[in-house]
């Protein structure tokens, strides 16, 4: 059976976690779900790391709401880099799933793209370990979470 880490903080203004949680169990079994909640983004890397050692998961996905200040940009981007290396440490896939307040306007759209990004996100680390061909069908489609899809580029030749 595999295990599945799903990290979050008490930092962010929308349980991103219940949604992700909520979205895996509907998307198939054959898993576990492991939890830790930290108190803010910075913290994440460490619960990563705790999932992997501890908790023996085959693969995190990490949740956090960054506020607006550009001191919360920098601490995204610093916990960002420590993400990507427990996920480089440990050759396992760490999900990222941040959202930051000010890309929303008012606390109902903010709710709204945390649970669509939270959802999007664990239909990404589920098929990341149960789907891979499902991934590959999508390249090159400009597939955004939490916002309505790009659409890959037309080329006129």
């Amino acid at each position: 059976m595999k295990r599945i880490g799903v990290a979050d903080t008490t930092f962010a203004r929308v349980d991103m976690a219940r949604y992700a949680v909520d979205r895996l169990k509907a998307s198939g079994t054959g898993f576990r779900i492991e939890r830790r909640t930290v108190p803010g983004i910075k913290d994440l890397p460490v619960a990563v790391r705790q999932l992997f050692h501890h908790d023996g998961v085959d693969l995190c996905l990490a949740l956090g709401m960054p506020g607006r200040a550009e001191y919360d940009k920098t601490c995204a981007h610093e916990a960002s880099l420590g993400l990507l290396y427990a996920g480089v440490l440990e050759a396992k896939p760490v999900v990222e799933c941040f959202v930051f307040e000010g890309e929303a306007e008012g606390d109902r759209e903010l709710e709204h793209l945390a649970k669509r990004r939270a959802e999007e996100h664990a239909e990404n680390a589920y098929a990341l370990l149960y789907r891979p061909h499902d991934l590959e069908r999508s390249r090159g489609l400009g597939l955004r979470q939490g916002f309505a899809d790009a659409g890959p580029v037309r080329r006129s030749l």
